[in-house]
């Protein structure tokens, strides 16, 4: 047996992987759509996943969230489709070759910006459908033949059972955010989904976050899979400032506009919890004088959409939304989060945070904790292994002063002879009437009511005679509420 000599130079057992687009084995129609969207270095996550998914593995990759995870897994995977590439417009000279699942419309609409932008150069034709809006387009567009086709999996399977799209010849199966998919309870839709697509072919599973229990399903879609973490999981951007602030659920509200304000941010995404306190809260920040929009899931996808649309533009200083935005959003220099409820799913805090400090950008993620919410941030600092310390905040006093009379018209010399406490409040007392508040005065026994003696003095002499004497006159009462009086008797 040969020995080692001790002046050898160990040498590495796996080269570094590169880190610019160029050195990568890309057609020149990908490397120049790269390079139009201002590509030149890779991420991390990357770096690591597209060289295994250009050899046709399986991967698992599990990435910070904000960290390329859409590029890491379209753009191999249009390398790899490049080989059924054809200008024809025959729609059966296209048909899907590669899936891409969603678990939002938002997370959808977006990844098929992507691809369409990174395969811009190419004859491959891409479509996204999902729900909400009506579905003749999009069976227009998939009739029309794609060859990748991004979809929430609950209208993919409307689609599929209006036989409007056919995956007999489905190659790749991407399934982006796949723990929020399980979560959330896509697992029956992604089953059936499934069973419809051959048994041979290369399946990806991107997310910002891996549970055992999701690795461990996982299992049963991918064939010998490659983990990628390119950082420990379930964990922040390190380029995110997190604050936790000690407030009143009263005083949230002018908490947000005064760090607004403190910063000078100019565009700020507010979590909710609840479709309902997002709306509420949108309406109360637009009374503020905040430009703001809404985003939950009880408008219409349209309306969504615009609401997302002018966020981007600049046209919204506040963004008010659900967890429906807290899934792979890629807002350009978003500088600013506030989790106005702190979220009932720890790993949902993960990913509403990610929105801020994206592509090693800086960002602020602010947490407004209130009394009641101290089981939610115990859950935190279990997923973030970390203590968490919550940051008491002072809060300016902003009310408008209150309009006063002058002292001289409120009878008042200065300011010392005003009284140190202000007096007790007594309600008005009641109106005095001298005849209902007289005590009751019981009359004398016997005595005829004043009505009986009017009439008696008024009844002429004689009156009565020749009745018997066991017989009694009827006796008068008063009339009351107009009743007429009873007729007098007859005499015989």
């Amino acid at each position: 047996m040969q020995e080692t000599p001790e002046s050898a130079v160990a040498v590495p057992a796996e080269a570094p992987a590169p880190a610019r687009f160029d050195t990568l084995p890309l057609d020149p129609k990908l490397l120049r759509a790269v390079a139009d969207s201002g590509y030149l270095t890779m991420t991390p996550i990357q770096a690591k996943a597209i060289p295994i998914v250009l050899e046709g593995r399986d991967v698992m990759g599990a990435a910070q969230t904000g960290t390329g995870k859409t590029a890491a897994f379209s753009i191999p995977l249009l390398q790899r489709m490049l080989k059924h590439e054809n200008p024809s417009v025959s729609p059966a000279r296209h048909p899907v070759r590669a899936l891409v699942l969603a678990p939002t419309r938002e997370l959808a609409d977006q990844v098929a910006e992507n691809v369409k932008k990174y395969a811009k150069h190419t004859h491959l034709r891409s479509v996204v459908v999902f729900g909400g809006i009506d579905m003749k387009p999009q069976t227009a567009a998939l009739k029309a033949g794609v060859e990748v086709l991004i979809a929430t999996p609950g209208r993919l399977l409307d689609h599929i059972e209006a036989k409007n799209c056919v995956l007999n010849q489905v190659e790749y199966v991407v399934l982006d955010e796949a723990d929020r998919m399980l979560d959330i309870g896509f697992l029956p839709d992604l089953q059936r989904i499934l069973s419809y697509l051959p048994k041979a072919r290369q399946t990806l599973l991107f997310s910002a976050t891996f549970s055992p229990e999701i690795k461990r399903l996982a299992q049963s879609y991918l064939q010998d899979p490659i983990l990628v973490e390119t950082a420990r999981p379930n964990q922040a951007a390190s380029t995110v400032e997190q604050r936790f602030i000690s407030v009143t659920d009263d005083d949230k509200r002018a908490a947000v506009k005064q760090i607004l304000k403190e910063r000078s941010i100019r565009q700020a995404i507010v979590f909710g919890n609840s479709k309902l306190g997002v709306a509420r809260l949108a309406r109360s920040f637009e009374r503020d004088g905040l430009r703001t929009a809404a985003l939950h899931g009880d408008k219409s996808q349209d309306e969504r959409l615009k609401s997302l649309d002018a966020f981007k533009r600049g046209e919204v200083d506040l963004l008010v939304a659900t967890d429906v935005a807290a899934r792979g959003l890629d807002i350009a220099d978003l500088p600013a989060v506030f989790n106005f409820d702190v979220p009932f799913n720890a790993e949902d805090y993960v990913h509403r945070i990610g929105r801020t400090g994206r592509a090693g950008a800086s960002g602020l993620a602010v947490t407004l904790v209130t009394k009641s919410d101290a089981r939610l941030v115990a859950d935190i600092e279990k997923l973030l292994k970390r203590k968490i310390d919550l940051d008491p905040f002072e809060l300016q006093d902003s009310r408008p002063p209150r309009f006063e009379r002058p002292r001289e018209e409120r009878g008042e010399a200065s300011f010392e002879a005003r009284p140190a406490v202000r007096p007790t409040y007594r309600p008005p007392s009641p109106p005095k009437d001298p005849f209902f508040d007289k005590p009751y005065e019981a009359s004398a026994a016997g005595e005829a009511p004043a009505w009986e003696k009017t009439k008696a003095a008024a009844a002429p002499a004689g009156a009565g005679k020749g009745l018997s004497s066991y017989i009694k006159p009827k006796k008068q009462v008063a009339a009351l509420f107009g009743a007429k009086p009873a007729p007098a008797p007859v005499e015989s």
